[in-house]
């Protein structure tokens, strides 16, 4: 071979590998960091709000801004365990597509609401908050509203919609919750809450957990989000009430992880056995006993009681059928423009299945993304909102964006 051919070929080949160890934990850490310093609802809302319906009942709002031109009241539900700061990147991006008001509740037992019987969370009287609250919101006449709910939020938005609580509802869309997978899920949702931790270090070590964990994919919603979900064991104030955090706290926060080698034990964690005994034999004893047990987050957060859930979700197991039971035929029965938004294709059940192909309702589905969609892809479901909004001509564009059509 000619050294032109061989010039040539080396040109083809890929890049060599560089040097040294590949993955190392020292080097490797650092482009772990990230940072989870918590956000402040004033970034992404006007104004919030206490609103007393009643002596037993008084629920916290937040509102964007009014728009510029007339524009619907977009009410949006949270889903169980979550606040209406669920809703805050979501808020933005609709605000800045369409002329629309955001109106962010924190739904019974939720967030900073106060009732006398937190928990009462029947569907019925769920509903019956929603309905009061907006009554007192607008005394006069009620906006157009269009209903936006996620899961459990989802359910509860077709409940009240089809008590006709109050008048002009203008549409309805949910979000992930579907009656088949979720009767199905509830027998596995006591599991799953027994695995989540019981309390937290800090607020940035609870977003951290949000996202390693999960629940949320999008750290900038979850900076949001976490605050709104849990309360200070000290004071039983929201988290929310205790930002900005100091430098210090953000600082000592950020060297305590709930989560230090949250890929694989590094290698300064191991105590080199002094044998290689077998499992069972009284070397692999010895060497299990000088093995450092990789810390995990229930251990973490024993040592620091410092912030716990606002909710105990497990106490309203009792709830859990009369949320979804006869969800699918309700939302079909709905006299509404309907719009049904995914995390998968596989969610749907037989009665939604055989409504979709009848063209009763549109469906849309956004992949790469968890069960809490509108905050893993806030900006994507803004425009699904945002085009279905504007082809019913409920709303005006603010500006120019991609209007989705209806796609699985």
């Amino acid at each position: 071979m000619s050294s032109l051919q061989r010039t040539m070929l080396k040109g083809k080949l890929p890049p060599t590998i560089p040097s040294g160890r590949i993955g190392r934990a020292d080097s490797f850490k650092k482009s772990r960091i990230r940072d989870y310093k918590p956000g402040m609802w004033n970034e992404f809302f006007a104004e919030k709000e206490d609103v007393t319906v009643d002596e037993q009942r008084t629920f916290r709002v937040y509102r964007t801004k009014k728009p510029e031109k007339p524009g619907p009241v977009i009410l949006l539900l949270h889903g169980g365990g979550y606040s209406a700061l669920t809703w805050a990147h979501f808020c933005s991006e609709v605000t800045s597509m369409i002329h629309c008001q955001c109106l962010c509740i924190d739904l019974r037992g939720h967030g900073d609401s106060k009732v006398d019987d937190e928990d009462d969370l029947s569907a019925d009287t769920l509903s019956k908050d929603i309905g009061d609250l907006i009554l007192k919101l607008y005394p006069e006449e009620v906006p157009q509203l269009f209903l936006v709910g996620h899961s459990m939020g989802g359910a509860i938005a077709v409940h009240f919609a089809s008590m006709s609580l109050v008048p002009n509802l203008i549409g309805i869309t949910v979000i992930d919750v579907v009656e088949g997978t979720a009767m199905e899920a509830l027998a596995s949702m006591q599991s799953f809450l027994r695995s989540r931790p019981k309390y937290f270090q800090s607020i940035p070590n609870a977003i951290e957990w949000c996202i390693r964990s999960g629940q949320v994919r999008n750290v900038d919603s979850a900076k949001v989000s976490m605050p709104g979900q849990i309360i200070n064991c000290a004071t039983n104030q929201l988290a929310t009430n205790d930002l900005p955090l100091p430098d210090d706290v953000l600082e000592e926060a950020h060297q305590t992880s709930m989560f230090p080698n949250s890929f694989s034990i590094s290698e300064d964690e191991e105590v080199s056995p002094p044998g290689d005994g077998e499992e069972g034999s009284v070397d692999g004893a010895a060497a299990g006993a000088d093995f450092k047990k990789p810390i995990t987050t229930k251990e973490a957060t024993e040592a620091a009681r410092n912030y716990t859930w606002r909710i105990d979700l497990s106490k309203s197991e009792k709830y859990w059928v009369g949320w979804f039971s006869g969800l699918s035929d309700k939302f079909l029965n709905l006299r509404l423009p309907k719009q049904l938004l995914l995390a998968s294709i596989d969610g749907l059940d037989r009665t939604l299945t055989v409504g979709q192909m009848q063209g009763r309702f549109q469906m849309q589905v956004l992949a790469r993304c968890g069960h809490a969609v509108h905050e893993d892809r806030p900006h994507e479901v803004a425009e699904v909102i945002s085009g279905y909004l504007i082809r019913n001509r409920f709303a005006e564009a603010a500006s120019e964006f991609r209007c989705h059509m209806p796609s699985c």
